[in-house]
């Protein structure tokens, strides 16, 4: 897992540091670094990965442009910074290892980070069976892994097939189907036989299928980065998405219940970094304020406060919701006054 991540300088986040957790919700106003975060985290993937990047001891200069990672223990010793070798572009990286061998097995668990913006069009077009491997980065290949799964894992694909219907309990079953052109697609059979095919299954049946893939997948990676993870998905639902990835946070404590579907005690821990806009999905996490980071935006500057780093949370916690107070601007994390007035100042349809 990753331990923390230092900003210098990289887009709005000027001078900032956030230690990471097992599972982080990411809240903010646009353009306050929530989406850079990740980024950031993907750069370091690349670069680590990248046979022309510059891998050597840390310069005694300390740089203007900087990203710095620290890592979890067993890796605690190892550091790696990212810098600029021209203008702005972040291509130098550094590291600070005990061994060689010790970086390797942080770079091995690097490579198989993934971040997730899911696009329901993409997924509803469908994919050849020969893309079934690592769900990508838009969930275009979902069909494919299923399809994969239906074959060559069965007991996978009824965990998926049956933590689907459990969501959405108008369907009764999953179908991975071959189009003419080869591609696998994904069709959903309601409770009275009836079969609703890709391009009739809504957005949000898109999203929260590629939710259970991603919790019911057997080879999960170490670290899981996913954009909106409220999108398209009803409020009343999200309790539901928050608890399938929570399984792949924490899977000793889930315990056996939850086994197929994340759930497995043996499980190494997935750290998971999610960003939204949901209020609703805030709410979820009254009892888990750790897991709450807030970016705070002021002009052009951003930075990241956890929220239960705030010395008036218990009286908070006491004046009402989570999401009702980020809404109100209690907590922080809204798009500041200049920008809501210029905003409240244009001409608005129908006023």
């Amino acid at each position: 897992m990753i331990a923390s991540v230092a900003f210098r300088n990289f887009k709005a986040l000027r001078n900032t540091t956030l230690d990471l957790a097992p599972f982080n919700l990411v809240i903010g106003p646009n353009g306050s670094g929530k989406t850079s975060l990740i980024q950031a985290l993907v750069r370091l993937r690349d670069l680590a990965l990248s046979p022309s990047a510059t891998v050597s001891p840390f310069s005694p200069r300390a740089e203007a442009l900087e990203l710095s990672f620290r890592f979890a223990p067993p890796h605690a010793d190892v550091e790696a910074r990212i810098s600029c070798s021209a203008e702005l572009v972040w291509d130098l990286l550094q590291v600070k290892s005990p061994s060689p061998e010790r970086w390797a097995a942080v770079r091995d668990d690097l490579a198989r980070l993934r971040s997730y913006v899911f696009d329901h069009t993409a997924m509803a077009a469908g994919s050849p069976l020969s893309e079934g491997g690592q769900l990508a980065a838009d969930g275009a290949n979902l069909a494919a892994v299923l399809g994969q799964w239906q074959r060559s894992q069965p007991a996978v694909f009824g965990q998926a097939e049956t933590e689907f219907c459990r969501l959405l309990p108008e369907f009764i079953r999953l179908e991975i189907r071959q189009k003419r052109d080869g591609r696998q697609s994904i069709t959903a059979v309601l409770g009275d036989g009836s079969v609703v095919p890709a391009e009739n299954l809504s957005q949000g049946t898109f999203y929260s299928l590629a939710m259970v893939a991603l919790a019911c997948d057997p080879q999960p990676p170490p670290v899981l980065c996913i954009e909106e993870m409220d999108r398209g998905i009803h409020p009343r639902m999200l309790r539901e998405v928050r608890d399938l990835l929570y399984r792949l946070s924490y899977p000793a404590s889930v315990g056996a219940s939850a086994e197929g579907a994340g759930g497995s005690p043996d499980r190494t821990p997935v750290q998971i970094i999610a960003t939204t806009h949901s209020p609703y999905l805030l709410d979820l996490f009254r009892e888990h304020p750790e897991e709450v980071v807030i970016a705070q935006k002021q002009g052009q500057e951003a930075r990241f406060e956890r929220l239960a780093d705030r010395p008036d949370l218990p009286e908070l916690l006491q004046e009402g919701t989570l999401g009702d107070m980020w809404f109100s601007g209690i907590l922080g994390g809204v798009p500041d006054e200049d920008s809501e007035s210029r905003w409240n100042d244009k001409p608005q349809p129908g006023r």
